[in-house]
């Protein structure tokens, strides 16, 4: 049975991907815990400080299969840390000499931090892949509507002309930058240690550093400069850039929901016959994808803040930083690759509402092209006076329900320096997207 909504055998599948929870599975995390065991006692044997053959056979012996999981898992109920019932299993499966020199020199977090680093290794591959498959969604959205006009919107209103390949390429340039701060982050974060109690390698002597870069090859991962028992930041920076990755993703979602909207109909999530369909309305077809996408959002500033507090450790080893890191790791990789998941089905299969995108940009008469025309009589008349007969004549527009183009054509002041071939260029929204396809381009480059 499971009570979290996460690892629910209905509901898991729409906050998380089985790849994720296999990547911070028990089994996952067990198989890590057996892995830096054996990259000790590799690093050991390689430097004459337990005997040779040792390494080889704990990883002989040390198979998941051998441990005595039920067993392990009394055990930790009453000792309350978790590598201590761990290495007893270990010594179970191996021979009395083998386990005289299992887990030699090292303490319960070096052991929990460097499994958990190589948990973290296999989700940010995910992590990245799928990030990938996004940025590569959204510039091909971004370069097939380069030039598909739509009305541009401030403050939930019409404002001027845009085209969804400028609103696409501003998504992509957020995602981008994300890539370059996961890229970045590795160097920090796929590091593990292995350092004794309170760190300073006094149960290795002299040769600690040395055991412990060459245990950190054997995992392929770095080692660090100094211990970082207990100095959490870069497991924060982890769960901050998830943070804002998936804000990002819930600003996208939120905006597909907003324009699926039956009266504005410009975009819309991929439609399956029944996906997103009404127990009681029969017409419906919700944005079924976005919610989650919406829903994990928050919850991920609520683990990043979580993340953040477990940075707060008194001494040399905190009381009660680690569980809450335990709670946090796990359950932030698994929504963020439901956020990455449900965003890229969207980017993947979205509906573009081309001919919707223009009858809207006509909504109000065309009012939105005030500003077009405002600054194409501005070098006649000057700024402020342009201002003045444009805001005359949309106000017109607006309280007598004309076009802008029949309010522009009453006004003499204005037909006195435009000819109506010159309002028609000025109110064609396709005239006045600015340098959209260059950013487009600029932003194309990049990825």
């Amino acid at each position: 049975m499971s009570s979290s909504i996460i690892d629910s055998n209905y509901y898991r599948d729409m906050f998380g991907t089985a790849e994720m929870r296999e990547a911070f599975s028990d089994e996952a995390r067990l198989q890590a815990w057996i892995d830096t065991e054996i990259a000790l006692a590799k690093a050991q044997v390689k430097l004459g400080i337990i005997p040779q053959g040792v390494d080889v056979a704990i990883e002989k012996a040390g198979k998941i299969e051998s441990l005595n999981i039920e067993e392990m898992k009394a055990d930790f109920d009453r000792v309350g840390f978790p590598i201590l019932p761990f290495v007893k299993q270990l010594n179970k499966v191996c021979d009395a000499e083998t386990a005289r020199w299992i887990h030699y020199g090292a303490t319960t977090q070096d052991i929990l931090d460097t499994g958990m680093v190589l948990q973290i290794k296999k989700g940010l591959q995910i992590v990245e892949d799928e990030l990938n498959a996004i940025i590569s969604a959204t510039a091909q959205l971004s370069e097939k509507h380069s030039k598909t006009v739509m009305a541009g919107r401030t403050f939930q209103q019409l404002a001027a002309p845009i085209t969804f390949g400028y609103k696409a390429g501003v998504w992509l340039d957020e995602m981008l930058r994300h890539r370059e701060r996961l890229n970045e982050l590795k160097k920090r974060v796929l590091m593990g240690q292995c350092a004794g109690a309170v760190g300073t390698f006094a149960t290795l002597g002299n040769k600690g550093i040395e055991v412990q870069k060459l245990m950190m090859f054997y995992l392929k991962l770095d080692a660090p400069a100094i211990t970082w028992h207990t100095a959490r930041d870069s497991w924060s920076e982890v769960v901050n850039l998830f943070a804002m990755m998936s804000a990002s993703f819930a600003k996208i979602a939120n905006e597909v929901a907003i324009l699926m909207r039956s009266e504005v109909g410009e975009l819309s999530e991929p439609f399956e016959v029944g996906r997103g369909a009404s127990t009681t309305l029969p017409q419906k077809r919700n944005p079924i994808s976005c919610e989650p996408i919406i829903a994990i959002a928050p919850k991920m500033r609520e683990l990043a803040s979580s993340q953040l507090t477990a940075m707060i450790q008194e001494h040399e080893r905190g009381v009660g930083q680690m569980n809450i890191e335990w709670m946090v790791i796990p359950e932030a990789f698994v929504l963020m690759s439901g956020s990455l998941k449900h965003t890229k089905f969207i980017l993947e299969n979205l509906w573009i509402g081309e001919e919707m995108m223009r009858e809207n940009l006509d909504l109000g008469g065309g009012l939105l092209m005030s500003e077009a025309v405002m600054m194409g009589l501005a070098p006649k008349v000057g700024k402020a006076k342009a201002h003045h007969l444009v805001y005359a004549a949309a106000g017109k527009a607006y309280e007598k329900g004309m076009t802008l183009k029949e309010a522009l054509m009453s006004e003499l002041e204005i037909t006195k320096e435009l000819t109506e071939g010159e309002i028609d260029k000025l109110i064609d929204p396709i005239n006045y997207v600015g340098c959209v396809e260059e950013m487009i381009q600029q932003v194309l480059g990049k990825v």
